[in-house]
């Protein structure tokens, strides 16, 4: 669930005040415009319409009050909320304008950090599947890079950080997809250019493993044996224990298990130097 303006469960009881006053206000007369209301008044309205589910109606009427009372305490409150009404009908690109502005108006407030996530999460809500295209995948990323470099004490760049791993992750899994597609058509020096960017730029995911295995693979096919005894040696140091390590060096010695210390041959003496740590 995305979390609201730090300011908004405070207000509550405020606004249910306001409202009753308002209604009380008006019963018996002709329902007012919105240039006949306060700035209290439209935020108490918006407000409503946002619990009662109507968000974009709710965003345009917090709009309002920046149009109405620009110089009001309001008005920047109001602001944000409409960037919050916007994103919660799923009105993403406005959600994104509002949001944008108060940081451009506020930047050192201390809802900018939030008004900054928003703008992330309006990409990062929808990000589809590694088979497509990854554009919001991109801006979501640069969108929480942007919000743990501004504002690196906040609570939201700590969960910025948990939604950056899961960015590069669907990145490298994207990479991988192509990779996956090249190798197993043949064409393994398109197919080692996707996997070394998994490699380069994502080391930290989890498809940093199969990435080096896959271009063992397609070092192997192409008759590449030290290149891919050498990528197979990167993959041993960093991941012993991983099932794609046992993979690569059971393609490359024909031995499913590995190797033990006094075993000779090329492969197995680059293991016991560089894995183990025996040099003689």
């Amino acid at each position: 669930m995305t979390p609201a303006p730090r300011f908004l469960r405070p207000v509550a009881a405020i606004v249910l005040a306001a409202s009753l006053s308002a209604c009380s206000m008006f019963s018996g007369e002709k329902e007012p415009t919105v240039e006949d209301l306060s700035a209290n008044e439209i935020f108490t309205l918006g407000q409503q319409q946002l619990a009662d589910g109507q968000e974009t109606a709710a965003a345009k009427t917090f709009n309002e009050i920046e149009r109405l009372y620009p110089f009001s305490q309001l008005a920047k409150r109001a602001l944000i909320m409409s960037a919050y009404a916007s994103y919660e009908g799923k009105d993403y690109p406005n959600a994104r304008a509002s949001a944008q502005r108060y940081i451009d108006l506020y930047p050192s407030d201390a809802d900018a950090p939030y008004a900054q996530y928003l703008i992330a999460l309006t990409y990062y809500d929808n990000i589809v599947d590694v088979g497509r295209d990854q554009a919001l995948t991109v801006n979501a990323m640069n969108e929480f890079t942007e919000l743990v470099a501004r504002y690196p004490d906040s609570d939201y760049a700590r969960e910025a950080q948990l939604k950056l791993d899961l960015t590069r992750d669907q990145l490298a899994g994207k990479e991988m997809s192509v990779g996956r597609y090249y190798l197993k058509r043949g064409h393994y020096t398109a197919a080692i250019n996707r996997f070394s960017v998994v490699i380069e730029k994502y080391q930290t995911t989890s498809q940093t493993p199969e990435a080096l295995h896959r271009m063992v693979e397609a070092y192997v096919a192409l008759g590449l044996t030290e290149e891919a005894e050498r990528v197979a040696l990167v993959l041993g140091t960093n991941f012993p224990g991983s099932e794609w390590y046992s993979d690569s060096y059971a393609l490359l010695t024909g031995v499913e298990t590995l190797p033990k210390p006094d075993e000779s041959g090329t492969f197995n003496s680059l293991y016991r130097q560089i894995i183990l740590g025996h040099w003689l």
